[in-house]
């Protein structure tokens, strides 16, 4: 019997080294990602959102293990990441593809878009040249281009196309987890459109499961099943999507949402939170909750101690001082 979650993910942490002071200081780290732990199920999207720097990309990185993981455990359908050789960890991400954000930085320029789409075919060593054709045909056909477009360059596409290229080169080994790292936040609002509901139909039309990265809340409520929100390294809430965007809880996902123009007809009494400031330096965050510098509602103990991840209601979860009360 599968497992209901293709991917589990407990007390996840990623430390990069920072130059030293001086020749005869210590070493210095700085945790990107702190102490995350959330599942995927098969066949949803799983949301990370928050704002640029809070660690979404890193974790995301870190569970392909396209960058090291400090800490921490990571399970693929009963399978321990953390205990395979890199051999074997890249035959595994035959199942674990990306979708990056910028189209226009994620292709190689010098190749043709087939290429660019066979390309892991040629790595994962599947099938001989004629079934890589057909492949790469019926991949550009799955996202809204023409077989015939495979021999024009990356130049020649706009935008969208060129995010539908990045798309079917991420679906060329049949994997099953799909991570996309804002892939449509570098895309005018038009197109975002058309891309997110391609990654709907393909999800549905492929069994696919996703990792969604953004920091645009209105994409999340539009494609998210589940959402964790980030802030400075850790999950500060996290919660379906309904209850998300009906009952959010934490003052930083409030004012989040207050950012948003207008998201529905019920305000909720959002507009009051509106974040001053800019994050602390990950490299220094500060005692305590690490949003107590911006939080409208801080109190002493917040400067303190860390609030601690707990449910405050069925699958609901928040890391607030004020959960207690």
């Amino acid at each position: 019997m599968n497992q209901p979650h293709l991917l589990r993910v407990e007390n996840l942490r990623t430390r990069f080294k920072l130059p030293k002071r001086h020749f005869l200081a210590s070493a210095r780290y700085f945790c990107a990602v702190d102490g995350v732990s959330f599942g995927v199920e098969r066949g949803r999207t799983f949301g990370l959102v928050g704002e640029s720097g809070c660690g979404k990309t890193t974790t995301a990185l870190s569970l392909l293990r396209l960058v090291e993981p400090s800490s921490g455990k990571l399970d693929f359908d009963g399978i321990d990441l953390f205990g395979l050789s890199l051999s074997e960890m890249r035959h595994m991400r035959r199942r674990m593809q990306i979708i990056f954000q910028d189209p226009y930085s994620s292709l190689n320029p010098r190749s043709t878009a087939g290429d660019i789409v066979a390309a892991p075919l040629y790595i994962q060593g599947l099938g001989n040249a004629r079934d890589r054709a057909r492949r790469v045909a019926e991949l550009l056909r799955l996202v809204g281009l023409r077989p015939e477009q495979q021999l024009a360059f990356p130049h020649q596409f706009s935008g969208g196309q060129r995010q539908r290229v990045s798309v079917a080169r991420a679906l060329a080994s049949e994997p099953d987890l799909v991570v996309c790292d804002e892939p449509v936040s570098a895309l005018d609002v038009a197109i975002q459109a058309q891309i997110l509901n391609l990654l709907a139909r393909l999800q549905e039309e492929l069994n696919l499961t996703y990792l969604f990265i953004s920091h645009d809340m209105a994409v999340v409520q539009h494609i998210c099943d589940t959402i964790a929100v980030m802030y400075l390294g850790q999950i500060v809430e996290q919660a379906g999507r309904r209850t998300l965007f009906k009952e959010p809880f934490h003052p930083y996902t409030k004012a989040l949402l207050a950012a948003v123009p207008k998201l529905s007809n019920v305000d909720g009494g959002r507009t009051k939170y509106r974040l001053g400031g800019y994050p602390p330096s990950p490299t220094d965050p500060p005692p305590g909750c690490r949003f107590h510098t911006r939080c409208p509602q801080c109190m002493p103990l917040c400067k303190e101690l860390s609030p601690r991840l707990m449910e405050i209601s069925q699958d609901h979860l928040v890391a607030c001082h004020l959960a207690d009360r």
